[in-house]
């Protein structure tokens, strides 16, 4: 069986491409993958080929490795994230104790804390 990357990849609309090994370039239908799976650019699927109406077309497709993912080739270590979110609880501590006394911290460090809880989440999202 043939193998290759896919080249792109439209689950909305349900076709991609598929770049063989051989050089050509297959039509990827929806029907091709197996059922509740899907695709992205970059990974590796192995397939059969008929010729279609428009050329050739991927058959039985198995996806054999999923490409690599470039949130967690970004993500920070664990180690650096350990120190941000102690810093965080440090910074959310002081916001507790104004809170606890009855009053809002200012309207400038209210917007800094929610900075920095955003940028926060999107790290540990990663």
């Amino acid at each position: 069986m043939p193998t290759g990357k896919v080249k792109w990849y439209d689950a909305g609309r349900g076709f991609g491409f598929v770049a063989s090994d051989e050089g050509d370039e297959v039509f990827l239908h929806a029907s091709a993958l197996p059922a509740g799976t899907t695709v992205s650019p970059g990974a590796r699927v192995e397939f059969g080929v008929a010729d279609g109406r428009r050329g050739k077309q991927a058959l039985s497709v198995r996806v054999l490795q999923a490409p690599p993912s470039m949130a967690a080739a970004a993500r920070k270590p664990a180690e650096d994230m350990g120190v941000v979110v102690e810093d965080l609880i440090r910074l959310l501590d002081g916001v507790s104790t104004q809170l606890r006394r009855g009053r809002y911290p200012e309207r400038s460090a209210t917007r800094k804390v929610a900075t920095v809880l955003r940028a926060v989440a999107d790290d540990l999202e990663g």
